[in-house]
């Protein structure tokens, strides 16, 4: 197959790009690093990206960032930072994406578990998460031509240390685990499921 991974330097990126690379054409791809740069904040950025890949016949989005603080001084503009990047930015390469895509593709986004197991700070990628979930298992009755969508949605991850104190009493995922998830929504069948990992 060939299958493009947009996060693919990032701590889960290279996970899974090294799972799936030598039985599969993988084009990794990057904000500054990769195959081909794509800037999934912009549409034409996107566009452009799927016109040099071509066809093709999965894409997993291992990328988004959002804004991780005190709900008191949350503003307006630091919301949307995880809306325009984790939650449209993936959004967009599937509404983009859906036209380049080969019959019985699939997509595989990254959610996370904020979105029903909030923590303090969280509110605005517990809201993303949220809407990237339900975004998946809507798209999923509408995507054409039997091509599938999934959301894999895991906790605090063991390689990611830094992030463990702002988890109080969760108990950090493996990478084996994480990586099985993704392998099962590309490799797999199924379609419009939130792959939940903790």
């Amino acid at each position: 197959m060939k299958i493009i991974i947009v996060g693919a330097t990032g701590t889960l990126g290279k996970k899974v790009t090294a799972a799936l690379q030598g039985q599969h054409q993988i084009i990794t791809a990057g904000s500054k690093s990769g195959d081909l740069q794509v800037d999934i904040i912009s549409t034409e950025s996107i566009e452009a990206f799927y016109k040099k890949t071509g066809k093709f016949d999965a894409l997993v989005s291992v990328t988004g960032s959002g804004h991780f603080g005190p709900l008191n001084t949350m503003t307006p503009n630091d919301f949307k930072k995880g809306i325009d990047s984790k939650l449209m930015g993936q959004v967009n390469l599937v509404l983009i994406g859906q036209h380049y895509i080969n019959p019985k593709g699939s997509f595989t986004l990254t959610s996370g578990i904020l979105s029903n197991d909030p923590v303090l700070y969280g509110a605005n990628l517990s809201t993303v998460n949220g809407a990237l979930n339900s975004f998946v298992i809507a798209a999923a009755i509408g995507l054409e031509n039997d091509v599938r969508i999934n959301a894999i949605s895991p906790g605090v991850v063991e390689d990611s240390p830094g992030y463990f104190d702002a988890f109080p009493g969760h108990i950090p995922v493996t990478m084996d685990r994480v990586v099985a998830g993704y392998l099962r929504s590309v490799l797999g069948a199924g379609t419009g499921q939130v792959v939940e990992i903790f």
